[in-house]
């Protein structure tokens, strides 16, 4: 017996209108920077535009403290200063309509404020970055080759770098924070590193680091974990729209920054929140915006000992 077969659509393109249950995202960078500032206390709403922070500088040690009878004792003076941070708004939105969510199969408001807080948390965290980074973090260091390191105190880096960093930076890094800047601790002994994953990979494929390791932490190497050298604890980060992973002119060195304790504050009027718009045109149009008002800035904007907390890994 013979069949003969026929399209039951004459015209027209075949389609599957079956969607997945799921949605799937886009990944986004990891956010390091936000961490490690704190808002301001005793600032906030009614209180104008910026806050300014006062300083209060070390006293000159005396060569001799020693005093004689009869000699009125040394008068030293007291330097205070202060330096203001500016507030600005931030925000970002996305619109959409009531139709869209009476025809989606998804929740069309959810998947708006999803995206909106992964897109505040990388703009806040590049915000906080951009401070650690700025001129008015004076010190900058530049790894001119594998074994030399050159520091600079103007806010700009000193030179174009010829080689990525690795341990032997770091220790000079570590010894200028501690022996020559002063630099107090972020938490406990511990100064804090984040680095690009450029400049993380310079340190680790080290053959000091690999050897050190090998038996003080050999899951190390196995984990991608820098750990902690000349305690000094790293922290790698993706998100090369906050920090590059190759800076300046250079071909080898993956950005870094190296501090410790009061290093960048935070002045908040409004934190970063989500807000739906007052819906529109009878209840068609709505949206969700992202809005605050802060701003970032480095306490200690000068490269005095003592008062410097940033040493920031860059290149010409």
């Amino acid at each position: 017996m013979a069949f003969s077969w026929t399209y039951d659509a004459p015209s027209g393109v075949f389609k599957n209108h079956d969607l997945s249950a799921q949605l799937r995202f886009a990944a986004i960078a990891e956010a390091k920077f936000m961490q490690f500032v704190k808002p301001e206390a005793g600032y906030g709403r009614k209180q104008g535009e910026s806050v300014t922070i006062t300083r209060v500088s070390s006293l000159a040690i005396p060569t001799n403290g020693r005093i004689s009878e009869g000699v009125r004792i040394p008068e030293d003076s007291l330097s205070i200063s202060t330096v203001a941070i500016t507030v600005s708004e931030w925000g970002r939105s996305i619109p959409y309509t009531s139709l869209s969510e009476d025809l989606s199969m998804f929740n069309t408001e959810n998947i708006v404020q999803r995206t909106l807080k992964d897109q505040m948390k990388l703009v806040m965290d590049g915000a906080a970055s951009a401070a650690f980074r700025s001129s008015s973090a004076k010190i900058k260091a530049t790894p001119l080759t594998a074994g030399s390191i050159q520091f600079g105190t103007a806010g700009v880096a000193p030179a174009t770098a010829l080689a990525n960093l690795n341990v032997y930076h770091v220790e000079e890094i570590r010894d200028y924070m501690f022996g020559t800047l002063r630099i107090p601790a972020y938490e406990g002994d511990d100064y804090i590193a984040i680095v690009s994953t450029r400049a993380k990979r310079g340190v680790i494929s080290d053959p000091s680091w690999e050897t050190w390791h090998k038996y003080t932490d050999p899951t190390a190497k196995y984990n991608g974990e820098i750990g902690r050298i000349e305690n000094i604890r790293f922290i790698e980060t993706n998100n090369f729209s906050a920090i590059s992973n190759l800076v300046g002119s250079s071909t080898a060195l993956g950005e870094a920054v190296f501090f410790g304790a009061d290093a960048v504050a935070m002045a908040v009027v409004q934190d970063p929140e989500l807000r739906a718009m007052i819906p529109g045109d009878y209840g068609r149009q709505k949206g969700v915006a992202w809005y605050g008002i802060a701003e970032w800035g480095v306490i200690w904007d000068t490269a005095n000992a003592g008062e410097a907390r940033i040493v920031h890994v860059t290149s010409l």
